[in-house]
């Protein structure tokens, strides 16, 4: 059995990857500091050392300088992370066998790759095509589920529940699983229950305080034909979900015709004690970029938007993707483009000169053309948003946009489509 030591003072992230590192078979030795991390690097003689660039008691440099100091530690290989890279950090280690260097939050998937490498070991992990986003915000934790479920990403939820609830100082949060574009079934049942056991027993919420958002037939069926989750309310209505959480209208709707969850009020308030989160809950690849799979060759997407500085974001956004982008100032010049019927994805605004964002619906609508459809616009009411649900809209995302919800909303809508 190979070892691992794992030096690193975030008592969470030790635990996180002793346990993953564990299920791997591999035994973990962990330092909590560097002066305990150099001397169990001595003592217990490692295959590999995972470790933070920020140690207190014996600095990274120094545990490095005696490492190679050491004739029976000098050949292991060092793998470190640090929250913040510059290039005098990369210059400083670059002398000491540091065989890779990560930023902080370290993704699961990457990590493991190099393991596999430096250490000649296969290394599986669940492949399942699977987005799980969490966040608070007005002490409800939002946990958002999308394409499938993950057993990776669920182990990291228990993490990243855990860092959540020591960052806002809420001890008993209220919760609401939002499960869009899910695609489960019953060959999926362990990881559903271990899903559920995870929200609940590190949130430490009761049922009763826990709603679930989704139009998937089998997660209804699977939770109301279990006594353990008996208390829990499922509803394809985030109004009513909302209203039974916190009190009042969420302002958001469901297209119930593509399963998609729309949301004007899940955004990420900001962490009453001022830290950082750092678990991260994304694999390397879906930091690459998208792959479209088995049509062949990248997709195409079109921005329909008289704003150049919103174009120029999505663009820079979906770049990395990489899908052909199309630019369009406003309605009337996409309508007339003789290859739109081509796009895998629109991303439209509503409000434009010439021709607006309903109009262009409307040409599409009575033309019998068929796009996903991603709408982006600073109107929120009511009216606004189930007019252009009428539509098949495929979502609505309030502006201003933050780049990561536009890059996962069209890797959902564009992998659901392929």
């Amino acid at each position: 059995m190979k070892k691992i030591l794992v030096i690193d003072e975030s008592k969470l992230f030790r635990e996180f990857l002793s346990q993953k590192l564990a299920e791997f078979g591999f035994e973990v030795i962990v330092g909590v500091n560097g002066l305990d991390g150099a001397s169990k690097l001595r003592r217990e003689t490692p295959d590999l050392v995972i470790m933070d660039y920020y140690l207190s008691r014996t600095s990274s440099v120094e545990l490095l300088q005696k490492k190679r100091e050491d004739p029976n530690a000098e050949s292991i290989p060092v793998i470190m992370a640090s929250g913040k890279v510059d290039r005098e950090k990369l210059l400083q280690i670059a002398r000491y066998n540091v065989s890779k260097f990560f930023t902080k939050p370290i993704r699961i998937d990457a990590l493991a790759k190099s393991i596999s490498e430096l250490l000649g070991v296969s290394l599986d992990l669940d492949s399942t095509p699977c987005i799980i986003e969490a966040h608070f915000n007005d002490e409800i934790l939002f946990v958002e589920v999308a394409q499938g479920l993950n057993k990776e990403k669920i182990e990291l939820l228990r993490y990243k529940i855990v860092e959540l609830m020591e960052l806002y100082e809420v001890k008993s949060p209220r919760v609401l699983i939002i499960m869009s574009s899910i695609d489960v079934g019953s060959d999926d049942s362990i990881k559903l229950a271990s899903l559920l056991q995870t929200v609940i027993e590190n949130t430490a919420a009761k049922p009763r305080q826990v709603k679930v958002l989704t139009n998937s037939d089998y997660v209804k069926e699977f939770i109301g034909d279990r006594s353990e989750y008996q208390d829990i309310e499922v509803t394809n209505s985030l109004e009513t979900a909302m209203d039974g959480l916190l009190g009042k209208k969420a302002g958001s709707y469901i297209d119930r015709e593509s399963k998609t969850v729309h949301q004007e009020f899940l955004q990420t308030s900001a962490p009453r004690s001022g830290k950082e989160e750092s678990i991260e809950m994304k694999f390397e690849e879906e930091r690459a970029g998208f792959a479209p799979g088995p049509v062949g060759g990248a997709a195409t997407i079109a921005i329909v938007d008289d704003d150049f500085v919103i174009r120029e974001m999505v663009k820079a956004v979906l770049g990395d993707m990489g899908p052909t982008v199309r630019e369009f100032e406003n309605g009337r010049e996409f309508i007339d483009d003789p290859q739109r019927s081509e796009f895998d994805l629109v991303l439209l605004d509503l409000m434009m000169p010439e021709m607006d964002g309903f109009q262009v619906m409307q040409e599409l609508k009575e033309a019998g053309e068929k796009v996903p459809i991603i709408v982006l616009s600073a109107l929120s009411q009511r009216e606004t948003v189930i007019r252009a649900m009428q539509f098949g809209v495929t979502s609505y995302l309030i502006k201003p946009l933050e780049p990561e919800s536009v890059l996962n909303k069209a890797r959902e809508v564009l992998q659901a489509n392929f």
